[in-house]
């Protein structure tokens, strides 16, 4: 399996999950939705369920397999000892709805989470499975909209705060007190459907009626609580990661600025879009806002239990246009290249998977491409290349550090 050079087109594969919106991915990447479905995530990679095609005009492959057929040259022996797979999956997200509330678990209890579940005999596809693979799911986002998601718990002081500003969750004050964290989060988990529909509907209903005489903004809890009953009959069947929405953070990220999520914290997407990249992995424990599976024992397991203050990364100029975001782990790095008729230059030292989200740009490279808005490249390692702009064009860069 040979292409000719080493920068080929990338096409990626556009998921279409419900919480997606419907026009924002179809305008980045040039389709009509002519079916009108919601269009969540673009994916750019070489995971097996969705991998990219890379083409070099003539030939096209699938990612994954490419990589398979010659792993030294597609993404070095280094990376492919130390992960076996090109360790990153890279994405373009359009958030219309609440994501389900997450916690990745580290590498070392993914691994054994997933033996345990091949050991019992789980189906891999099972929807009560928690771990699809033995790797952890570290990730990161980058904002190209307002962005705004829940990240960590609240801070002692702040979230004592809201137990005694949210009258029904005052009786709840002496739990956290005593039982921290962990006490308070384990209570509302294992709360029976009946006494979190008595203690939340009345406290629903409220912040709807809030937000209707536009008395809260999306800072406040009960914004994204009224978000997700709006437009429903009846106030019942509670979700419990309502409970999160006012014990995590909210953060807001403006277009350019980063969060990181290590294993451990809590998180979720709330509204905007955004660029994200992740460890190739798909084990996630979930805490609510979602109808999936929820493992309350396994969640508490791996749960950080902890106040977070959430770093907003607006990202260090390395020179060259370009921003780095640091993330603490080996699987990935992610680059911004702000580019306005002038070039960069660089050496590639991994597969290296690049999208242009603004305007257009020529690389320069053992085969020359001109990237358009929303279109992909593929670097392989080893490979010098320029990319020139006439105008304004921004590019993100995934690549392993």
């Amino acid at each position: 399996m040979k292409l000719n050079g080493k920068t080929f087109h990338l096409k990626g594969k556009v998921q279409n999950y419900a919480w997606g919106g419907y026009s924002f991915l179809p305008a980045l990447l040039g389709f009509d939705n002519i079916d009108n479905k919601p269009c969540a995530e673009y994916w750019m990679g070489a995971h097996p369920s969705a991998a990219s095609i890379i083409s070099d005009d003539t030939t096209s492959v699938a990612l994954n397999e490419l990589i398979a057929s010659n792993p030294a040259e597609t993404i070095t022996s280094k990376v492919f000892e130390q992960f076996g797979e090109l360790p990153y999956l890279f994405k373009i997200l359009d958030v219309k709805d609440m994501l389900s509330i997450q916690v990745h678990p580290t590498k070392t209890e993914a691994a054994k989470g997933f033996d345990a579940e091949q050991a019992a005999g789980i189906p891999i596809n099972a929807p009560h499975r928690n771990y699809k693979d033995r790797n952890h799911k570290p990730e990161v986002m980058v904002a190209l909209s307002e962005f705004w998601l829940l990240h960590g718990f609240k801070q002692k002081d702040d979230l004592m705060q809201t137990l005694i500003e949210v009258q029904e969750f005052n009786v709840l004050m002496p739990l956290f007190k005593k039982g921290g964290y962990k006490g308070l989060y384990q209570m509302v988990m294992e709360m029976d459907q009946v006494y979190v529909d008595n203690m939340l509907a009345p406290l629903v209903k409220r912040e709807l009626r809030r937000k209707a005489h536009n008395e809260l903004t999306k800072h406040d809890a009960g914004w994204w609580v009224a978000k997700l009953f709006e437009g429903k009959d009846e106030v019942v069947n509670i979700d419990k990661g309502v409970f999160s929405i006012y014990f995590f953070n909210i953060v807001k990220a403006e277009a350019g600025e980063a969060v990181f999520q290590g294993a451990g914290v809590p998180h979720a997407y709330l509204e905007g879009q955004n660029v994200e990249l992740m460890a190739n992995s798909d084990n996630v424990l979930r805490g609510g806002l979602t109808p999936k599976h929820i493992d309350v024992p396994e969640l508490l397991k791996h749960t950080l239990f902890e106040g977070v203050k959430p770093n907003v990364m607006k990202g260090n100029d390395i020179g060259n246009h370009a921003v780095y975001y640091p993330c603490p782990v080996p699987d990935f790095g992610i680059h911004k290249i702000s580019l306005q008729g002038n070039s960069h230059e660089a050496t590639a030292s991994s597969l290296e998977i690049m999208i242009a989200v603004e305007g257009g740009a020529v690389i320069n490279s053992s085969r020359n491409i001109v990237l358009k808005q929303g279109e992909s490249v593929a670097i392989l390692p080893g490979e010098t290349y320029k990319i020139e702009a006439s105008g304004k064009c921004v590019l993100y860069k995934a690549f392993v550090p």
